[in-house]
């Protein structure tokens, strides 16, 4: 059964501005922030960079919530958003241009390392938004041009963990634009659906995820 909420309208991107408390002013990013992200520490925050193809990392006053900004990183074409692990070990950025996810380690003082190589999120689907399930064990991208969620098992352990393993994508509405996961009633730490916002037919896709293997059904 396919079940789909109707939408009046539905924004592409959403550009955040950070005012510095106590500052007066923004703070500083490099080229066309796309999407903004918090780590669950509350310690740390990315911007994903559409314009210069990297991604920001600031640390976060604890106090007045005032931005430092710390050595950007690269990522790949036109990285458009940015999640963060729960474990606040490691890092995901969905890149519009390349058409993959950029896959980084999260060090103690929030900076980011690359790990290996960008994953790919299908053939030219222009990734443009990346949401990882509560438990840490799957992740998601919604792809604007193939219309599909790209899904991902995440290594929990060993050299490789945080990477990326490609699972079988599933069928969204026209222009999905961003996804989330929503929390079990059950399990509030593994999440038990899935929504992606699709911006030309306005609609929400709902998808219910296996918790063994990360699938995605739709409702």
């Amino acid at each position: 059964m396919k079940m789909e909420l109707k939408l009046s309208a539905l924004v592409l991107f959403s550009v955040i501005v950070i005012t510095a408390c106590g500052g007066g002013g923004a703070s500083p990013v490099t080229a066309n922030p796309a999407s903004i992200t918090v780590a669950p520490s509350g310690k740390f925050a990315y911007t994903a960079n559409w314009g210069s193809n990297n991604i920001s990392v600031y640390a976060i006053d604890a106090t007045t919530g005032a931005l430092t900004a710390k050595t950007a990183v690269a990522a790949g074409t036109n990285p458009v958003s940015i999640a963060v692990d729960p474990s606040g070990k490691f890092a995901y950025a969905a890149n519009w241009g390349s058409n993959n996810i950029s896959v980084y380690t999260i060090a103690a003082d929030g900076a980011l390392t690359p790990a290996g190589t960008a994953v790919a999120a299908g053939k030219n689907p222009n990734s443009i938004a990346i949401a990882v399930n509560l438990s840490g064990k799957f992740a998601y991208a919604a792809n604007w041009t193939s219309n599909d969620i790209s899904v991902y098992t995440i290594t929990a352990t060993g050299p490789l963990a945080g990477a990326l393993t490609t699972g079988t994508a599933v069928v969204a509405g026209t222009n999905p634009a961003s996804v989330a996961v929503a929390p079990s009633t059950v399990t509030p730490l593994l999440g038990e659906f899935v929504y992606a916002a699709n911006e030309t037919d306005s609609t929400i896709s709902v998808y219910k995820i296996d918790t063994t293997t990360g699938a995605l059904q739709r409702q």
